[in-house]
């Protein structure tokens, strides 16, 4: 008993330099996939971000939903569609996903979040118009209302910092037609990061990390700079689904963010084991 106890002892003393490093610095959280969906995971990642808060970050946490969206599609009897990983979206699809999104999803993470004793606001890009989007047009036909981010207005997102509260951030955005209109999470969190100028921005997914060779998950690569990246994916190694979440890293580091993370939402306390340990858990890209 008295090994456990000395043991957990080590853990905070270890995360004591980065707890004094970190302080005050802005962390845009993208957390969707695997740890949305597990219950147990979901639990713990909550509370990482709640110390994470408590210890001086400034938190602002983008999400995703695509199995809700998904299971209230097929409820609904609506038919789901995709091209090039994007989900086409007409008029009642856009319905069900920002009843979904901006609704049970965003609502539920905020509820959690305060549950933990801070103070969270969810939003979306709807709200005080903060997130401008345009139609994505694309080679493979029409989306539908599907948006890319052309502008992001700080002033509501900072406003809820600076009072010390966690934005709660879902990826809907309003179009120069005043339409709703469905973002990628993922690019979302690179657009908020980038103009808030955070110095880290956090992908919680369903992977280990960047490996050095695909066939073995503990060959995990810690620090990779952003060209070794783009090298990786020249020589096939980083390949296929792969592509995509490294390229919004890269996305994210060319934005201006210092530090990008990719963790596996599949482990419990992800967040906690990256920022606060040597070693860390995922990969963490740099310019």
């Amino acid at each position: 008993m008295m090994e456990k106890i000395i043991e957990k002892a080590k853990i905070l003393t270890e995360a004591l330099p980065y707890i004094k490093k970190f302080n005050g610095i802005t962390v845009v959280i993208k957390y969707g996939g695997s740890a949305l969906i597990n219950e147990e995971i979901k639990k713990t990642l909550i509370k990482d971000i709640a110390l994470m808060k408590y210890v001086g970050f400034k938190p602002v946490l983008v999400h995703g939903g695509g199995k809700d969206i998904n299971e209230m599609l097929d409820r609904l009897d609506i038919k789901s569609e995709f091209k090039n990983g994007l989900r086409v979206t007409d008029e009642a699809t856009m319905e069900v996903v920002q009843m979904v999104l901006a609704g049970k999803l965003n609502k539920n993470l905020t509820t959690d979040l305060c549950a933990q004793g801070i103070k969270a606001v969810g939003i979306c890009g709807k709200d005080a118009d903060f997130l401008k989007v345009k139609k994505i047009s694309s080679d493979k036909g029409d989306l539908g209302l599907v948006g890319e981010i052309t502008e992001v207005d700080t002033s509501l997102i900072n406003t809820l910092i600076d009072n010390d509260f966690v934005p709660v951030i879902s990826p809907i955005g309003v179009g120069s037609d005043g339409k709703s209109y469905n973002i990628n999470a993922d690019y979302a969190a690179v657009a908020v990061s980038g103009a808030l100028n955070a110095q880290k921005l956090v992908f919680v997914t369903d992977v280990p990390g960047i490996l050095a060779d695909i066939d073995d998950p503990s060959s995990v690569i810690s620090i990779i700079k952003v060209n070794e990246v783009k090298d990786m994916i020249n020589k096939g190694i980083i390949s296929g689904g792969m592509i995509p979440k490294v390229d919004c890293c890269i996305a994210g580091v060319e934005a201006g963010v210092d530090n990008v993370h990719i963790l596996d939402g599949r482990i419990e306390h992800c967040l906690i084991l990256e920022i606060f340990t040597k070693k860390g858990i995922g990969t963490l890209i740099e310019a």
